[in-house]
């Protein structure tokens, strides 16, 4: 016999009005409960949950450092006083087009060691479209050219573009000509000076030194002329003093330079050099004796050319004889806003345009070891490109003049 049954549980959709309602067993509701535990995806480790969360922000870091901008901090005083020691820079990477890896690298291994690198794959240079192109003035952030790693394994350097392609650039006496037009010293650039006294009694004091921005300053044995490493403007200032008798740039015509200067043997000086014509995309260069010394590593370390010569006149690339050589892109001249305390490509020649990195925008931090403390005046302070050439003081036949004399 079929035991009487109850009235059916209410349902979702379907209520009934009966006085009374059997209640359902209780056994149907912790089983629903069993199976809704069931269904729930299982709960994340915390351990877990943090490698997720690191992996992600890495690879979110890897993406913006590779394609919009990078961090980089200034660790020698070659570009003083505009950059200092201990300068943090934003550098961005969309002015110029972001430059594709070439090389396949350990993520950050950079910060440990620069060998961090797989030597293959290499991958061809490849740079995306940007905002703009270089310009004279920019401060860039690029990878050093004699530096033998891979491109974008090389040293990372920061310099001043001084020299654009197609231009023809030259040093006399300090002075720099771009396309026989003079070119200003520069705001904030810094030089060595020869200070002549009146007299020789007077020592100046370090309040005076400290106002002008200016560590280094040496007197001679007899006390009649001192020198010092200052900025043009500041030189300005020093020549206006009582006691001094005229302020001249220390001019460097040291043969031992010889040697180390590009390219060698050419009697070239930091500071008497050129004159130097900078290759350009598309432009063709008549090789002899005197311009194969120039461009001889241009065309086999940086265009990758077999090239020998074969007379002086006459010269084989790939195996095929050859009096002249059409260049295959851009080339700069590089050099440091501490003028005479910076390696540069006085020493080391031109820049190419796919070792550009980006273009210094900002610092962003300031950190002054000897004081150990911030610069706060130098946080968020915009870095200088073209303007750094405008009202600024120039030489003239060895004398410096005030800008619109």
């Amino acid at each position: 016999m079929i035991p009487a049954q109850g009235p059916p549980c209410p349902s979702a959709h379907l209520r009934t009005h009966s006085a009374r309602q059997r209640p359902c067993p209780v056994a149907d509701r912790s089983s629903s409960r069993r199976r809704s535990r069931n269904d729930a995806p299982p709960q994340k480790s915390e351990l877990r949950q943090w490698i997720e969360a690191i992996v992600v922000a890495v690879v979110v870091v890897l993406v913006i450092r590779t394609f919009f901008f990078d961090l980089f901090r200034i660790p020698t005083p070659s570009m003083e006083n505009n950059l200092l020691v201990g300068d943090y820079l934003f550098v961005s990477k969309l002015h110029y087009g972001t430059r594709l890896p070439m090389t396949l690298a350990v993520p950050f291994g950079s910060a440990f060691s620069p060998n961090l690198y797989l030597d293959n794959p290499r991958f061809p240079y490849v740079r995306l479209p940007g905002f703009g192109s270089v310009e004279r003035g920019d401060a860039v952030v690029f990878n050093l050219p004699p530096d033998d790693a891979p491109i974008d394994r090389k040293m990372h350097y920061i310099k001043r573009v001084v020299g654009m392609p197609g231009d023809t650039l030259a040093v006399s006496d300090k002075a720099v000509s771009i396309n026989s037009d003079r070119l200003s010293m520069g705001q904030g650039m810094q030089y060595f000076w020869v200070v002549r006294k009146s007299d020789p009694r007077y020592q100046v004091s370090r309040s005076e030194l400290e106002e002008l921005g200016i560590s280094a300053w040496r007197e001679g044995p007899n006390g009649e002329v001192a020198r010092t490493q200052a900025t043009a403007e500041a030189a300005l200032q020093i020549r206006s003093w009582d006691w001094v008798d005229a302020v001249e740039p220390l001019i460097l015509n040291n043969a031992n330079y010889d040697a180390n200067m590009y390219p060698p043997n050419q009697g070239y000086t930091p500071d008497n050099y050129g004159p130097i014509a900078i290759p350009a995309a598309g432009t063709t260069v008549t090789l002899n004796e005197d311009t194969w010394p120039v461009y001889e590593p241009v065309i086999t370390e940086y265009e990758g050319h077999a090239a020998r010569p074969m007379t002086d006149s006459t010269y084989a690339i790939d195996g095929e004889e050859t009096t002249e050589y059409t260049f295959e892109q851009d080339y700069y001249f590089m050099l440091g806003d501490n003028r005479d305390d910076s390696e540069d490509s006085r020493f080391w020649g031109f820049v190419p345009h796919d070792h550009i990195v980006g273009k210094a925008l900002f610092t962003y931090f300031s950190w002054d070891a000897e004081s150990t403390s911030p610069r706060f005046n130098r946080i968020l302070r915009p870095i200088q490109d073209a303007e750094v050439f405008e009202s600024a003081p120039y030489l003239r036949d060895g004398e410096l003049v005030e800008t619109g004399e």
